[in-house]
């Protein structure tokens, strides 16, 4: 496992990447399987399958993520990777609702035996002025 936090930034861009792109398959392959999504919009809680299955079927999506990775705070816990982070986004929920969220975000890496990292927890924060 590398403790080296552009890794870590280059996971978030590739969650990012593969939530507007609409890519189950990179999501399946960067997400742990017991991962957990906090919602920005309401603080709803999804796991992994239900992620991919709403992501797949096109019934929420993410037309527009701005990451802000050089404001970025990385830290490292063993085999343990905390990303604290920036974002601006538009999505549409299952319900067809569209929202934009500017927020921070907090997410959590694991590394895997093979020293490669999942992520295993995510959680924004709606920034509000």
């Amino acid at each position: 496992m590398s403790a080296d936090p552009s890794l870590l930034l280059q996971h978030d861009q590739s969650f990012f990447d593969a939530l507007t792109a609409a890519d189950a398959g990179l999501l399946r392959s960067l997400l742990s399987d017991d991962f957990v999504l906090v919602s920005v919009e309401n603080g709803a809680v999804a796991g992994k399958e239900l992620l991919l299955g709403l992501v797949a079927s096109g019934s929420l999506s993410f037309p527009r993520i701005d990451a802000f990775p050089e404001e970025s705070v990385v830290r490292f816990f063993g085999d343990v990777g905390v990303v604290v982070g920036r974002t601006g986004m538009n999505f549409t929920g299952p319900d067809g609702s569209a929202f934009h969220a500017a927020s921070r975000y907090t997410h959590v890496y694991a590394a895997a035996p093979s020293g490669a990292w999942h992520l295993v927890s995510a959680q924004g924060t709606a920034i509000t002025t």
